[in-house]
């Protein structure tokens, strides 16, 4: 059975929530959402977000209030549900939330923004090799869907001016470094297994029209190990979905 999976940083649960979130995820009918930088403990929740009708919602928020966070909503329910990526130092940040399910992983992720001047860039790197450690006990045992905002453009392709930004956060060489060294440790973007043309973005700053020019990142993303691959039919991003600076990418997945 084929299943729409989709990823969307909402850039604040409750800001988007104004901006008509349920009605997109009713329109948009996933069968599983994951939802990145929620910026909202489960208590500072509508009943109308936590009670979204046909789908179970699980959450993951960081320990610092208004920061981070990411959860998912699901139409069936899943086997089991971790959260975190088992590092202690990087989990109290809210970034990963993990659904089993018979023979995948859904994996929900917010990586770290490596900030001005890459103030974080070391800690963004731990991360990264963390939930590659994680990613990679996970697809021992079945397929592991990765999907979120990756904070990253990996390649020239992938955003619009990438000479002025090679030294900026999301475009640093030890960032792009990184996302090469997981393609080649076995994970796939989907993205680009699909598609290889120019100017295709998934977040626009919100400076300068960014968003009406098409002056955009692509940091959004789906991954599946390399052995799974068969299993995605397509995969697409919604650039018309507004609410956030991000817009939702997807896949269309074979679940059986």
């Amino acid at each position: 059975m084929e299943k729409n999976f989709v990823s969307w940083n909402v850039n604040g649960i409750r800001a988007v929530e104004k901006k008509g979130f349920i009605d997109t995820v009713i329109q948009m009918n996933p069968d599983i959402i994951g939802i990145q930088e929620t910026k909202a403990q489960k208590e500072q929740l509508s009943q109308e977000l936590l009670n979204i009708k046909g789908y179970h919602a699980f959450w993951n928020s960081a320990e610092k209030k208004g920061y981070s966070g990411v959860a998912v909503y699901t139409k069936e329910s899943p086997m089991s549900v971790f959260k975190g990526i088992n590092s202690p130092e990087h989990d109290i940040e809210g970034r990963a939330i993990t659904l089993e399910y018979d023979s995948y992983y859904f994996v929900n992720l917010y990586f770290p923004n490596a900030q001005d001047k890459l103030k974080r860039i070391d800690y963004k790197i731990q991360f990264n090799d963390a939930l590659l450690t994680y990613a990679n006990q996970l697809r021992k045992k079945k397929t592991v869907i990765l999907c979120g905002d990756f904070n990253v453009a990996h390649k020239p392709i992938d955003l619009a001016n990438p000479k002025r930004n090679e030294n900026n956060a999301g475009y640093s060489p030890q960032e792009r470094e990184w996302f090469s060294k997981f393609i080649q440790a076995g994970y796939a973007d989907t993205f680009r297994h699909f598609n290889d043309q120019l100017n295709q973005y998934t977040w626009w700053s919100y400076r300068f029209n960014a968003r009406a020019k098409n002056i955009g990142w692509r940091i959004d993303y789906f991954c599946v190990d390399q052995k799974s691959l068969n299993r995605v039919k397509d995969a697409c991003i919604y650039p018309e979905i507004m609410g956030s600076d991000h817009c939702p990418v997807g896949i269309q997945f074979h679940s059986d």
